[in-house]
């Protein structure tokens, strides 16, 4: 409250040091050529409420009411009248008043009070230029309230932003662990000796996950050591019948990706791939040039596996590449004869060194 009656008696001070001074430029203006004080104190005491009433008007009814609606057509009549209506007031007082009532003499009159035409322009002037800062101090509230909404939505949208991302990355840990205790529940039923070293090397990618993939950005030289780890792990479930090809360029450290990006299109590749000539043939290549990516993985797969979706992985993919990359990336899946294939282009890739 307190705050508030500050604020009002600062505007009212305002208000007041601003007519004083509208007064004292009347009296400059009205002066020239005269030495008749009494006569223009008195002139410009008179036509000063007349140009607050203008001005009040025009700034606190014509142009929110009108001019800012958009109601040109009213707004340009209403201001006509006002001139009118505003030429007869100072008319009332000039000949009304000082000449006929105070009995002022024409003849010494000062030369600027007699121009009619010179005091309507006066006011209007006044008028004129108040209103004009009272536009752009509207205009300016308004860029600086639409910027601060602008900003408050873009914060709204980069909190909703970091929770999807969030909830897709906790997705990521049931759905690994899903496809890898189906491969160790199989080994135990057989009572597998290899059991133990299945177990092992999950831990060693859980131990990945647990502590990369809240992370904004991982190397992609680790993300890639990953994926290598989870194909040693499938080998141990596919033994002989599985044939992979990897080829991967000398990755620099400093290159960064969003986490476990790649791994669920290598987890597709073994969950939906199928034996051809008695193997399972999957191919990985991870090439880097240009600050751009290429990730392209096949696998032989059956007409019924290839015409199965991905499931929560490669959808899981697909919307933290829209959310983390937009028009930075491209991403084709395809079916040629009996293979699958997938191929990530990312461009303008992350460089910069990890924490």
């Amino acid at each position: 409250m307190n705050r508030r009656k500050k604020i009002k008696l600062k505007t009212v001070l305002f208000h007041f040091l601003f007519w004083i001074s509208v007064w004292f430029f009347f009296y400059y203006f009205f002066s020239y050529n005269s030495s008749d004080t009494v006569y223009i104190t008195t002139f410009s005491s008179c036509l000063l409420p007349i140009t607050m009433m203008v001005t009040y008007f025009l700034v606190y009814f014509l142009i929110p009411k009108y001019l800012l609606t958009k109601r040109y057509f009213l707004f340009g009549l209403y201001s006509f009248y006002t001139l009118v209506f505003s030429s007869y007031i100072i008319a009332l007082v000039i000949y009304g008043c000082l000449i006929f009532l105070l009995s002022f003499n024409v003849a010494v009159m000062p030369p600027m009070s007699k121009n009619f035409f010179f005091i309507l322009v006066l006011v209007f002037l006044v008028s004129g230029v108040v209103s004009f800062i009272t536009l752009l101090n509207h205009n300016f509230t308004t860029l600086s309230k639409n910027k601060e909404l602008q900003n408050k939505i873009l914060e709204t949208q980069l909190q909703l932003k970091e929770q999807e991302l969030h909830y897709l990355k906790m997705q990521i840990h049931p759905h690994f662990l899903f496809n890898t205790l189906n491969t160790i529940y199989g080994f135990a039923l057989k009572q597998s000796l290899q059991t133990p070293e299945i177990i092992l090397r999950l831990s060693n990618l859980l131990d990945y996950i647990l502590y990369q993939v809240n992370k904004p950005r991982v190397s992609l030289k680790e993300e890639v050591l990953h994926i290598k780890e989870y194909i040693e792990l499938e080998k141990i479930r596919f033994k002989d019948t599985l044939k992979v090809i990897f080829i991967s360029d000398e990755i620099d450290e400093n290159i960064q990706i969003a986490p476990m990006l790649l791994i669920p299109f290598v987890e597709n590749a073994f969950k939906h791939g199928s034996l051809m000539d008695g193997f399972l043939h999957i191919e990985i290549k991870v090439t880097v040039k240009n600050n751009s990516l290429n990730f392209l993985i096949r696998n032989t797969s059956s007409e019924y596996e290839a015409n199965q979706k991905g499931g929560i992985g490669l959808e899981n993919v697909r919307k933290r590449l829209e959310l983390n990359y937009k028009a930075n990336y491209n991403l084709d899946i395809a079916r040629r004869e009996r293979w699958f294939l997938a191929e990530l282009n990312i461009s303008n890739l992350n460089f910069q060194k990890n924490d």
